[in-house]
């Protein structure tokens, strides 16, 4: 990064820890940093997303549907995490590479399962092994992301799904004796209430989504905990920058940041469960109410 960092072993004082925390790893170890954030930021609504689908599903009067939107809900709330991150990805890459092989190469004669190896022909890798570095760990992302949003979409259908129901069934009623339609009356009556009743469990859910972020290393992405490990622990003179073992500073430094991560948070989901609350029939809008009357 400096000019004067070409020869570590020269330096010492504020140069050396200049040098050393901008050295290629640590560069990495940024970047990761990055990585964690932009997982929050596409995981959360990707979860919305799968929540909101399956609790209709789950709430749905045609029996196949409800059944798939309950299925989902149990299924994935009721089988350890670390299943579902483990298998989607494995899952995923393995169907779309059976599918790229059966499409390229049909000539292939050679069983696909050979023991516990899966085995397709070369123009059916996902992505090519010619492809640049950055394509492969967008794919690794892209299946990472996909596990969590899975994985996080159940427990957040399970949460909208009570908030439909918490929205005052005689609103709905009232709704329809005026004339609305079923869908009509849920666009119009239930879908403007029902996120302050889901608001309290999208929090706690984001909070728990903030800290299986860890869980991308198993995934095969290295994330700032997998660096954070590599570079505390102790270098010996082999290495450019040498040190003892210091992984309890950095270890630190991670729990300064998702401290500050979470902190953050409470204070966004404060305000908008404040701006949702008003004018509504819950504790929250009371007290809203009594505030402004005050």
């Amino acid at each position: 990064m400096f000019a004067f960092c070409a020869d570590p072993k020269t330096l010492e004082g504020a140069a050396w820890f200049a040098c050393y925390l901008t050295s290629a790893t640590h560069l990495a170890m940024y970047w990761s940093v990055l990585t964690v954030m932009l997982l929050l930021a596409l995981a959360a609504p990707s979860a919305l997303m799968f929540g909101f689908g399956g609790a209709l599903m789950a709430r749905s009067h045609i029996p196949p549907l409800a059944w798939v939107g309950k299925g989902y809900i149990s299924m994935v709330r009721g089988v350890p995490d670390i299943v579902f991150f483990l298998f989607v990805p494995i899952a995923v890459d393995q169907g779309l590479e059976y599918l790229m092989h059966v499409t390229r190469c049909a000539d292939w004669t050679e069983p696909v399962r050979r023991g516990a190896d899966f085995v397709v022909c070369p123009q059916a890798k996902i992505p090519q092994s010619t492809a640049p570095a950055y394509v492969h760990d967008a794919y690794a992302f892209a299946l990472a992301l996909l596990a969590f949003a899975l994985v996080f979409g159940a427990f957040a259908a399970n949460t909208l799904k009570g908030a439909m129901e918490a929205v005052p069934r005689a609103q709905v009623e009232t709704a329809e004796a005026y004339g609305m339609n079923r869908a009509q009356a849920f666009r119009r009556i239930i879908l403007p209430q029902m996120w302050v009743y889901a608001l309290p469990g999208l929090t706690n859910l984001w909070m728990i989504l903030v800290k299986a972020t860890p869980l991308l290393f198993l995934l095969g992405i290295q994330d700032i905990v997998y660096w954070a490990r590599e570079l505390g622990g102790s270098k010996t003179q082999v290495y450019a920058y040498p040190h003892p073992d210091w992984r309890v500073w950095y270890f630190l430094a991670l729990l300064v940041f998702y401290l500050g991560l979470t902190w953050a948070s409470e204070r966004v989901f404060a305000r908008v469960q404040n701006r949702l609350s008003v004018g509504q029939a819950t504790a929250a809008g009371e007290a809203l109410r009594k505030a402004g009357a005050a």
